[in-house]
């Protein structure tokens, strides 16, 4: 499911791009390098994010999500080793093919972004960006105002749907000696120390007494002697949190009062007090995964774009939209509001594991659509050094793709969500398609411009410590390349004009590394046949000119 998700995400990001640039009258084979160096580039580092949030599960320490981790992260790799090295080929293949069943009224305005409905809601947000940024906030927050309320636990049969056996013997056992019957508790003693027999006969006593006990059992031992079972019937059914307090109890008042003087240790058992546990300790160790995972992205971000408010909001905004998810989640399952709609008979704590599974996956893909955006974001800006048009050009480019991408998943996600019985699958199918929902809507096309436009310039801001070496504009300078301001966000345009032989000078900026790097490209070879080696030298000589301009390696002016 998670390389099905990605996979789409990376190819729809990477032929839309080819097909921009084919559209702009490229070459076919300029346009997929194009596409290569800008949309790969994202695609590798959106990866990378995705890998990294994956693998820090393994962080929780549970032996069952490690393979569960290392698998989900290997998929994703190979899927975006695939996407920057199978899918060019195929383009290749295809060439400009790629358009021949092309849906006209479906591509009306798509070659200017500018005419596109994307430009003019771009443009109304940055007219009073506070308004729209303050209700997309708010909005948000709201719907994450429930996971204050997040109970943590394992839906018991009594969840189940009411044609199953298991969900029958629930309902018989509840009516006839109490819902706390289809989850005892096993207290387990250790009897090496033969000082603790009167206090273990004793215990059954104290705990029938304890409020929200049924019955306990006599001490039960075993052929040697040396351990002994007491069984608790609580009044309460496994999965209501009243359980969760008696299992406490138990364990911090009941039991040390009543076996004090003695070295028998008593320990409380059983697959209702298994889950408690579960639920506790995965509890504890989330907030450790966030942060880990939060700061690992950061820090990657602000190696990609040499910003610091850009990972900063990035995170913040993935956060909301992951909140918001949990939100809603915890309102249908656990508070039952609209259950009926789903499918859902009876309320019941969030499985302990969903939060941990929703934000790894949710986290990724969030900055899928983040890094797809700002990246794009940034090479317009790098081109016109003009914060709100560079917001206003990335978002039309952007948007229909990512809009597309998400709808595309929700889809898949709410099947989940209509189609599968199990509540486990309801809950994790209904969380991924909150989020994504929220995510390409609120957050991408509402949150990402308006804030964008009230930080300008501050954005897209290079820290000194990121700035390119001086030496290297005196090595561009030095080959007859045009010299670049290491403090100007404009791209420069220089050594392609006025050469014979060559078709559009592309200035590819490689847009999350490096600095601005002039590529001519070949758009007069033949389709089928060679080039003639007249146009072969000057290709030489153009790669050659290229690695100069940029101070990079031959290999890198043979592409």
């Amino acid at each position: 499911m998670i390389g099905i998700g990605v996979g789409i995400d990376y190819a729809l990001f990477i032929v839309t791009r080819y097909r921009q640039h084919l559209h702009a009258e490229h070459d076919p084979e300029v346009a997929n390098l194009a596409a290569l160096l800008t949309a790969g580039h994202a695609v590798l580092f959106a990866g990378t994010v995705v890998v990294l949030s994956l693998l820090g599960m393994l962080l929780m320490g549970f032996a069952f999500v490690e393979g569960l981790a290392v698998g989900s992260a290997v998929t994703v790799l190979v899927t975006m080793l695939a996407s920057v090295t199978l899918l060019p080929a195929v383009i290749g293949f295809a060439g400009q093919n790629i358009d021949r069943w092309r849906l006209p009224w479906f591509h009306r305005g798509e070659d200017d972004p500018r005419a596109s409905m994307w430009f003019r809601w771009s443009r109304v947000l940055q007219r009073r960006p506070l308004i729209p940024a303050v209700a997309g906030l708010l909005v948000l927050v709201v719907l994450a105002i429930p996971v204050l309320d997040m109970r943590l636990g394992f839906a018991d049969a009594g969840s189940g749907d009411t044609s199953r056996s298991s969900r029958c013997a629930y309902d018989l056992l509840s009516e006839g000696f109490g819902p706390g019957f289809n989850g005892p508790l096993l207290l387990v003693a250790d009897l090496s120390d033969p000082n603790g027999g009167e206090q273990l006969e004793a215990l059954p006593q104290a705990i029938g007494e304890t409020e929200g006990v049924v019955a306990a059992s006599p001490p039960i031992m075993n052929e040697s002697g040396d351990a002994a079972v007491i069984t608790v019937f609580p009044s309460t059914s496994p999965q209501n949190e009243a359980t969760t307090g008696l299992v406490q109890d138990l364990r911090e008042e009941v039991i040390p009062e009543t076996m004090e003087g003695s070295d028998t240790p008593v320990l409380v058992g059983g697959l209702t007090a298994s889950v408690i546990d579960f639920s506790d300790v995965n509890g504890d160790r989330l907030p450790i995964l966030i942060a880990v995972v939060i700061a690992v992205s950061f820090l990657l971000l602000v190696v990609v774009f040499r910003s610091i408010l850009v990972p900063l909001k990035a995170a913040v905004m993935n956060l909301l939209s992951i909140g918001a998810a949990y939100g809603v989640i915890v309102a249908i399952f656990q508070w039952g509001w609209g259950k009926d709609l789903i499918g859902i008979e009876t309320t019941a704590p969030i499985e302990a594991w969903a939060p941990m599974m929703l934000f790894t996956i949710l986290f990724g893909l969030s900055m899928d659509y983040e890094i797809f955006l700002l990246s794009r974001i940034r090479e317009e800006y790098v081109k016109t050094g003009d914060n709100a048009l560079a917001v206003a050009n990335g978002l039309a480019t952007t948007a229909r793709v990512i809009t597309a991408a998400a709808a595309i998943m929700i889809t898949v996600f709410l099947s989940f969500v209509f189609a599968f019985d199990e509540r486990a699958i309801k809950l994790f199918g209904m969380g991924l398609a909150a989020a994504i929902f929220v995510d390409a809507t609120i957050v991408r096309l509402v949150l990402v411009p308006a804030t964008m436009e009230l930080l300008g310039d501050a954005n897209l801001v290079v820290p000194e410590v990121a700035r390119p070496n001086p030496s290297q504009d005196q090595h561009r300078t030095a080959h007859g390349c045009p010299g670049r301001s290491t403090r100007g966000p404009r791209a420069v345009r220089g050594g392609c004009e006025g050469r014979e032989g060559l078709g559009d000078c592309i200035k590819l900026r490689v847009p999350l590394l490096g600095p601005e790097v002039p590529r001519a490209a070949m758009a007069g070879r033949a389709r089928y046949g060679a080039r003639p080696p007249a146009a072969r030298r000057r290709s030489r000589q153009s790669g050659r000119r290229a690695a100069a301009c940029s101070g990079t390696a031959p290999r890198r002016a043979a592409l």
